[in-house]
């Protein structure tokens, strides 16, 4: 049964039934239904751990495994996961575990240029809605073919970050001398084919690394090569059906859409793993301008985002081009179910005093972060007071009812915001304005009915806040 398809209750009877409130939920019904959404793992049940209660364990197990097996990459605070989703579209559920951007790296770069790459990589970051969007894993490849010489490229990226690593080279021998430099990094390797894979397997599973499978644009062989390495025991793959740009994109698409679709709708146990995209591939045919190229890697890279690549190796390091990426793919692996929300309370701007502006707005990520700009940009002092809207904009909170007089005047109370002025003065969001007397009469505040937008603030205060 598939995991979006369970109740709480299926769940809750296979569990020991203890009530013991060791997984810190109050009871072990609570605990099936934080199962059944992903907040809980098997593990956090100490009873269900029990020698007696493993056939329910494994039971359970099969139930909430992933469509998609998750993937470990890299060792610590830096790893990342790859893989390890339940449904083909996020509207049925959620995903889970965003995609890896890796920076393309080659043992024949200039030393200056190697180094400039990975340190654009390691210090990539961008504040989004109070998220800090960053990229993932740095990938070199053998381009030389020499064993000594990719040592040498895998050992000093290593030494300049401790972002995961992907080490690309289909000669046993060069992989196998740069696993003796970064094995216990816990690299992805990249690839196994018809041809070596059984001295790749021995290397993944000498070194307990992630490995790659690879046969592009033959989805039978590819599925193969996946079968053939589990049955020699490794767990632990990633596909590559392949990538391509300009007449191949249509087909590259359809592949990897034909991989996830077979893994979780017609669940197909050796298609069941993360997916490799290669949008470097746009710069297969070089253009005049490189930035062609980048335009192009930035298209393909984002049509792989929404086709479930769960991994992508991007050639461009341009701001432009990876921002875009970036965005996407935070806004796709989003939870749906949760709304993105900051924490309720108030926040001071500037150096507010006991006569400074009082606003409000709600704790929807989006809502507050755009309010919390334009205040910042136009440097005015004030306190703005965060209402807990569950995650909802100023419009739905107030249509919902989950933004009304009652809270807003709890809010003030709850805060003490009487405490930091010593006028009675509040501004709300122009959504708001019906509100504005049933606030006026529960707390006791002069109310204004502020901008429709919060870009008109800094006017708005300039003509009209007269707390007195």
């Amino acid at each position: 049964m598939p995991a979006k398809e369970l109740s709480p209750i299926e769940v809750y009877k296979m569990l020991p039934g203890t009530n013991c409130k060791e997984c810190g939920e109050t009871n072990c019904m609570a605990f099936a239904a934080k199962l059944v959404n992903r907040e809980a793992t098997l593990q956090e049940c100490p009873p269900l751990l029990e020698p007696k209660f493993t056939e329910a364990y494994n039971r359970l197990w099969v139930l909430l495994k992933p469509a998609v097996r998750a993937v470990q990459v890299g060792v610590g605070d830096k790893a990342v996961t790859l893989g390890g989703e339940y449904v083909l579209y996020r509207h049925e559920f959620t995903y889970f575990n965003l995609p890896a951007v890796a920076v393309d790296l080659s043992d024949e770069m200039p030393d200056e240029e190697f180094e400039a790459r990975i340190k654009v990589a390691s210090e990539f970051e961008y504040e989004y809605i109070g998220m800090k969007l960053t990229l993932d894993m740095v990938a070199i490849r053998s381009a030389s073919n020499d064993p000594a010489r990719f040592e040498v490229a895998v050992r000093k990226a290593a030494e300049l970050t401790e972002m995961p690593l992907l080490i690309c080279s289909l000669d046993p021998t060069v992989m196998e001398q740069a696993l003796t430099a970064v094995g216990d990094r816990r690299p992805l390797m990249y690839a196994a084919t018809k041809d070596n894979w059984r001295e790749m397997a021995d290397l993944a599973l000498m070194y307990n690394c992630p490995l790659v499978a690879s046969a592009p644009f033959d989805l039978n062989m590819l599925k193969s090569i996946a079968k053939t390495l589990t049955e020699y025991g490794v767990e632990d793959i990633v596909l590559d059906p392949g990538t391509q740009w300009d007449d191949g994109l249509s087909k590259t698409l359809d592949n990897f859409t034909v991989l996830r679709w077979n893994a979780i709708n017609e669940e197909e146990e050796y298609l069941g793993y993360p997916l490799l995209g290669a949008p470097i591939a746009a710069w297969t045919e070089k253009a005049e301008d490189p930035v062609i190229n980048e335009w192009n890697e930035a298209m393909l890279a984002s049509a792989l985002i929404t086709r479930f690549s769960d991994i992508l190796v991007v050639h461009s390091v341009s701001g432009w081009s990876l921002l875009p990426l970036v965005f996407l793919r935070q806004n796709l692996y989003t939870d749906p179910r949760k709304p993105v929300a900051v924490e309720a309370g108030v926040n001071a701007f500037g150096d507010p005093d006991e006569v400074s502006p009082v606003l409000l707005t709600t704790n929807f990520a989006l809502t507050y972060y755009t309010v919390a700009s334009d205040i910042e940009s136009a440097k005015i002092d004030c306190y703005l007071v965060v209402v807990d809207t569950e995650g909802l904009s100023v419009e739905s909170a107030v249509a919902g009812r989950h933004l009304t007089a009652d809270s807003i005047a709890g809010a003030l109370a709850e805060n003490k915001v009487g405490d930091l002025v010593k006028h009675r003065h509040l501004v709300i969001p122009g959504r708001a304005a019906r509100l504005s007397g049933e606030i006026q009469e529960l707390s006791g505040w002069n109310v204004s009915v502020g901008p429709l937008d919060s870009s008109g603030i800094a006017k708005f205060l300039e003509e009209k806040w007269k707390p007195e």
